[in-house]
């Protein structure tokens, strides 16, 4: 199932799509898989599957923190798609964000063919971007796999034309300008963000309605700022608010719950925001 297909089936449903990301191996294999399956049960419609790696230069301190520990742990590439293949398994579209170091170490192609080999749908890649990433739309071809790239506040109206163009799945609107973490308040600029990329794209592809979908994400931590990014953004991305979640809780089984409810309290928000 590519990701494109949970935005629609959210769309049908009048809501935003949920989407949230935990690294793998945090804070065990095992642990990141129960994990991602909870909040799987507890409404989030995509899942982001973060590769550990010792460098995350786009990443606050929360997610720096678990990816710390995961690596400490013992992580490994084969660990990401053991965790993708059992989170894949629930039916619900995973996607391994990551940076391109990994990827290109481990062989473009190779790392494709494996990843969708696990049922994968596909890469979101924040620091490659479509110029660059020649090998990855080649492979991503050729294995059926979704490319999520970045568009953000700064991005000009060609760049998000030539980003847009090259990706598939969705369009990944990144709000603010920095590192990722939970914020008090949805940047004021978002809106305005998604209003362009969705312009864009609907002059690309009049024909078909402008379908490629923008989820919007970097602050999200609440059940109001996801019920505020869903009037406007096709879906809500939340990263830090559930890794918090675990990083804060004593023991696995804390953090189960507080998963189950914080997923709870995101997805009653996507609803309420149409």
């Amino acid at each position: 199932m590519t990701a494109q297909t949970a935005y629609d089936r959210a769309r049908a449903e009048d809501r935003a799509a949920l989407v949230g990301y935990l690294p793998a191996g945090f804070p065990t294999v095992d642990g990141a898989v129960e994990a991602a399956k909870t909040m799987v049960d507890a409404g989030c419609d995509v899942i982001e599957i973060g590769l550990p790696y010792t460098d995350p230069m786009m990443d606050g301190p929360v997610i720096q923190d678990a990816v710390h520990q995961a690596l400490v742990g013992g992580v490994r590439v084969a660990d990401v798609f053991r965790t993708v293949e059992a989170v894949a398994a629930t039916g619900v579209p995973t996607l391994v964000m990551t940076y391109w170091n990994p990827v290109d170490h481990y062989g473009v192609d190779a790392f494709a063919r494996d990843l969708a080999g696990a049922g994968g749908a596909g890469l979101i890649t924040p620091d490659l971007g479509p110029e660059e990433g020649g090998d990855w739309l080649e492979a991503s071809e050729a294995h059926g796999l979704d490319r999520v790239f970045l568009v953000a506040l700064s991005s000009t109206d060609e760049r998000i034309e030539s980003i847009t163009a090259a990706c598939r799945g969705f369009v990944y609107a990144a709000s603010l300008m920095g590192v990722t973490g939970a914020r008090t308040a949805v940047d004021t600029g978002a809106p305005r963000l998604v209003e362009r990329t969705r312009a864009i794209i609907g002059k690309r592809a009049p024909d078909a309605g402008g379908t490629l979908p923008v989820g919007l994400g970097l602050g999200v931590g609440n059940g109001a700022q996801a019920a505020e990014v869903a009037r406007f953004a096709d879906g809500v991305i939340v990263g830090s608010a559930f890794v918090r979640r675990l990083l804060d809780a004593p023991d696995l089984a804390t953090g189960l719950a507080g998963l189950r409810a914080l997923t709870e309290e995101l997805a009653e928000g996507v609803r309420k925001g149409r």
